[in-house]
């Protein structure tokens, strides 16, 4: 990819350009002024030998034809930009004196020709907007570039959300939202989630083997132990019937644990499995579950514990983000450096994004434009007006006035033919 040329060079080029196109101007006027002036002579010269030579008659009529018709045309380019040799003669210097007409008719044809839809449409659909800005993100140099800029950007942004109220604003919003939402049916429907597979048989196993490390307790036997005695007659405690009960209790218990364990099919395992579904059920149809959650989820959302909460949370990651893109090696940067080059990778490869993508900047651009067409047509005509009499006269003329030149050559050849047409005929009716 080339640089671009820096202002005094295209300056420079544009100003060589209009000296090249003023030189080509001046050498065809020398021309066609020369040729004009070489008919007069040509005219007088067979004048005057014509007595002499009677053909030179027709060589006579031909440079005469041809010398009304160069005077007549450069006439009718010099009427074009000034007035002939200075005389007020009326409908010259068109272009000076209809300067308004023209200003308000170029920005109605720009208008009408250069933006309507179809046009626009059609120009906007031949470049690819999306290549454009994928090969622009994939290059890393100016996608961290990029990432400096939306760094530099970030704290003002931060700022300008707290200042407008939209924080608060979307945390009431966010409140509202979550007022709205049923939490039975949706705790219910995790649950239903949970116990696909029979997942939820893990968490009876952690049951299990939680009873299993209590009764391996001692502080908890003992206490089991006291309660017992608490129980039991006198006599029984006088045997130390609680310690044999203990020993019994905690024996049984570890075999039926053992075997549940050891069982997927255990009889226990489906009580289990009952109660979760029937507390399933009951949660997502009951509506004394449902208004029990309802009534947990507006205490909790009343708290204003929550609303500081939120304020935490948003300090907290105002100062995470200021202190880290201030640091040298930021990795929020990093990593917003690291994204736009995966984006810009990600659309080069995805044609069917670059197709959505682009048809996006075409209407969007398409409806730009056709909404701006008006004020461009009439910025063009402002401008077009605003210019200087002798300047308009001057870009007119540098651009197309060499062209308009060879009018001047056509007219004296046309009008030199007309011209000996016209001696011929009369030499041929009136030759007796």
């Amino acid at each position: 990819m080339t640089a671009a040329a820096a202002p005094d060079e295209i300056s420079e080029t544009a100003e060589a350009q209009r000296q090249a196109k003023l030189a080509a101007l001046r050498r065809t006027k020398f021309t066609a002024t020369a040729a004009l002036c070489l008919c007069v002579a040509v005219f007088a010269a067979a004048r005057l030998y014509q007595s002499r030579w009677p053909w030179l008659g027709f060589v006579a009529a031909f440079a005469e034809a041809a010398t009304i018709g160069g005077i007549a045309d450069w006439y009718a380019v010099v009427a074009l930009f000034r007035r002939p040799l200075g005389l007020p003669i009326p409908h010259t210097a068109i272009i000076p004196a209809n300067q308004q007409r023209i200003a308000d008719n170029l920005g109605r044809f720009i208008e009408a020709n250069f933006l309507a839809p179809g046009p626009v449409r059609a120009k906007l659909e031949e470049v690819d907007f999306a290549s454009l800005v994928a090969e622009w993100l994939a290059d890393p140099g100016r996608a961290a570039g990029l990432s400096d800029f939306v760094g530099r950007l970030a704290p003002r942004a931060l700022d300008a959300i707290e200042g407008s109220g939209l924080r608060s604003f979307l945390g009431q919003r966010a409140l509202e939202q979550l007022g709205k939402v049923r939490i039975a049916p949706l705790a219910a429907e995790l649950l239903i989630a949970v116990t696909e597979d029979r997942r939820h048989q893990k968490l009876f196993d952690e049951m299990i083997a939680l009873f299993e490390r209590l009764l391996n307790d001692e502080a908890a036997l003992a206490v089991m132990r006291d309660k017992i005695r608490q129980e039991l007659p006198s006599l029984f405690r006088f045997f130390q019937a609680d310690a044999y009960l203990v020993k019994k209790i905690v024996a049984s218990a570890g075999a039926l644990f053992h075997e549940v364990l050891a069982d997927q099919n255990h009889a226990l395992r489906h009580e289990f499995d009952r109660f979760v579904i029937g507390f399933i059920e009951a949660l997502r149809d009951s509506p004394e579950y449902a208004a029990r959650a309802e009534q947990l989820k507006n205490d909790l959302l009343a708290r204003p514990e929550l609303a500081s909460l939120a304020d935490d949370i948003w300090k907290g990651l105002r100062d995470y983000v200021e202190q880290d893109l201030e640091a040298e090696t930021s990795r929020t940067r990093e990593r917003l450096a690291g994204l736009f080059v995966d984006a810009g990778r990600q659309l080069a490869a995805d044609p069917q994004v670059r197709a959505d993508m682009n048809q996006g900047f075409v209407v969007g651009l398409a409806a730009f434009v056709e909404g701006q067409k008006s004020s461009v047509s009439r910025f063009i005509a402002d401008q077009v007006k605003g210019w200087d009499l002798g300047q308009l006269t001057r870009l007119v003329e540098l651009n197309i006035g060499r062209d308009l030149q060879y009018i001047r050559f056509n007219g004296m050849v046309i009008g030199g033919l007309a011209g000996l047409l016209l001696y011929s005929t009369e030499r041929l009716v009136f030759a007796n």
